[in-house]
């Protein structure tokens, strides 16, 4: 992921900021906008377990070759919670052949996990949780922001595996906010990939843009990108304007996307080489065949994704 601003600002706990260097040699590659696929909104809103009131802004259902390697993104909040001592969250629950990835920007989440992974995350933190086999793992809201309550806001992205990663071990990842590499897009210098590690070439960009300005994005071609609208707004390549809870899904030809935004906007763009290969889904299992989703649930069922102590 990385974080831009313009202040222009921007954030990558994995992925290469969009801007090149002032050292970086002048090419005569010509330059092509990704024309804009279509536009989604979400404003139906659900509740995962008791903590996390949740817009689904895409699913694999609808946009699985648009999207992959990415499979689905839940945005929960802004909203505020009472102080209270009750555990707020979801409970122990499995998944196979992908992984999550949660961004907090205001509050706190607690994670543990079968494979003794787990930890606290704040705003600006990131975890990167690799299910790869087969892992049981819970979610609840910080015990600290639980007791004094307070404003809760954060995303959760899946990004599919290749099939030959699908069975991959288990693993995860706690990114702090100092870990990850921000870029000044004013001033005009590339920086460093984030420091997740992932199984395919992918972008995760949050983008902080506080001032009126104009923006061109260098994404690469033959990627699929959308970028997700949290606050403010933005007009996309002189066309459609998105708002709050929207995303434009972009088509893979093509290698630059141009923003016009107010002041105090923020969103993800996400770009990653297509896995193209099927996707086969069912709950918190994703995999290639059905035989495959079928195995999934016996051995969850048996135990033999491991258990919580």
């Amino acid at each position: 992921v990385s974080r831009l601003h313009q202040d222009h600002r921007a954030r990558t706990p994995h992925g290469l900021p969009p801007v090149p260097s002032h050292d970086t040699p002048i090419t005569m590659t010509k330059i092509t906008s990704k024309r804009i696929h279509s536009v989604h909104s979400s404003t139906e809103s659900h509740w995962v377990g008791d903590g996390f009131p949740v817009r689904t802004l895409f699913s694999y259902h609808g946009l699985g070759e648009q999207l992959s390697p990415f499979l689905l993104l839940d945005y929960a909040g802004p909203r505020e919670f009472e102080p209270t001592e009750r555990r707020l969250g979801v409970g122990q629950h499995p998944h196979r052949g992908f992984e999550t990835v949660t961004i907090v920007y205001e509050g706190e989440v607690e994670h543990r996990d079968s494979s003794s992974g787990g930890g606290k995350i704040g705003r600006g933190d990131v975890q990167w949780m690799t299910a790869g086999s087969g892992i049981i793992h819970e979610e609840f809201h910080g015990r600290d922001f639980a007791e004094r309550g307070g404003l809760f806001e954060m995303v959760q992205l899946w990004v599919n595996l290749p099939a030959k990663d699908k069975m991959t071990s288990p693993r995860y990842q706690r990114i702090l906010d100092e870990q990850i590499p921000a870029v000044d897009l004013g001033e005009g210098r590339a920086g460093s990939a984030g420091p997740a590690k992932t199984f395919s070439p992918i972008h995760v960009w949050d983008l902080r843009l506080d001032n009126d300005n104009s923006l061109d994005l260098a994404v690469p071609a033959g990627f699929n990108t959308t970028l997700v609208v949290l606050k403010g707004s933005v007009r996309v390549n002189e066309e459609s304007v998105l708002e709050p809870a929207q995303l434009a899904v972009f088509e893979r030809d093509g290698d630059s996307i141009r923003l016009d935004h107010g002041r105090g906007t923020r969103a993800l763009l996400l770009s990653g080489e297509p896995i193209d290969e099927p996707i086969v889904g069912q709950g918190p299992f994703v995999m290639n065949t059905r035989q495959e989703i079928h195995q999934a649930v016996s051995d969850f069922q048996s135990g033999r994704m491991g258990r919580l102590s």
